[in-house]
């Protein structure tokens, strides 16, 4: 009976010990093959073009002085009709043109400043400024400002507060495209990334688009823009 009874329990006890060592086998076969599905690699695309902007916005500042305020506010009437009256000339509609309301500063009236070395009290400036999608055609009309100039009209203003901005409004007409450039170009780096290493790639795991960036293309270019996107994607490995 104790015979039979120790029999009994070396064959269960031998049965449990092949269980555990096929369960441990499954289980180190199972991590192999999770770490090896782990294997990833990352790459980066980059998609760039270049676009002409598809809106100007130009500011025309002009400045009269005076002694009388009254004066100032004749002159400067009759020097935005001139600017005006330019625009229109050289094909520029109504709804391009903008007037702002002159800014007027008495001299006499200012707490600090040398107002007694002023030869005029009255200083005042004002703007007309052309808002167009017709970026080159504003651009030849710029190299004509010395005609307004000729006119008796003072153009004042700095190039930071009254520069020219070109703007690029057509972004998502081009972003499918972009992504995609970007996605192939990414792709194809990994591809090689994979034969180098005798691997093979295998799906996305993730992947990341990085913002579109519009910048000039240089100072003396600012009307052509360069439009760019990364796209960061992280594909799997396989031997």
């Amino acid at each position: 009976m104790d015979t039979q009874s120790n029999r009994g329990l070396t064959i269960i006890g031998g049965a449990i010990f092949l269980g555990l060592v096929a369960f441990g086998f499954l289980l180190s076969n199972a991590a192999i093959t999770f770490k090896e599905y782990e294997r990833t690699v990352t790459e980066k695309g980059l998609s760039e073009q270049e676009h002409l902007a598809d809106v100007v916005i130009w500011p025309i500042q002009f400045s009269e002085a005076s002694n009388r305020l009254e004066n100032i506010y004749t002159s400067l009437e009759s020097s935005a009709q001139k600017v005006h009256t330019f625009l229109t000339e050289n094909g520029f509609k109504e709804d391009e043109i903008s007037i702002s309301a002159p800014l007027v500063t008495d001299k006499s009236a200012q707490r600090y400043g040398g107002s007694n070395d002023s030869e005029f009290r009255y200083v005042a400036t004002q703007t007309v400024t052309v808002y167009s999608e017709k970026v080159e055609e504003v651009r030849l009309v710029m190299t004509q400002l010395a005609d307004l100039g000729k006119q008796g009209i003072t153009l004042s203003g700095d190039e930071y507060q009254n520069r020219t901005e070109y703007l690029f409004n057509s972004l998502n007409e081009i972003k499918p495209q972009m992504i995609e450039d970007a996605t192939k170009e990414a792709r194809a780096v990994a591809e090689k990334f994979a034969e180098d290493s005798n691997s093979e790639l295998g799906k996305v795991k993730t992947a990341y688009q990085g913002q579109f960036s519009i910048s000039p293309q240089d100072n003396n270019n600012p009307h052509i823009k360069n439009i760019r996107v990364v796209s960061t994607v992280v594909y799997y490995l396989s031997n």
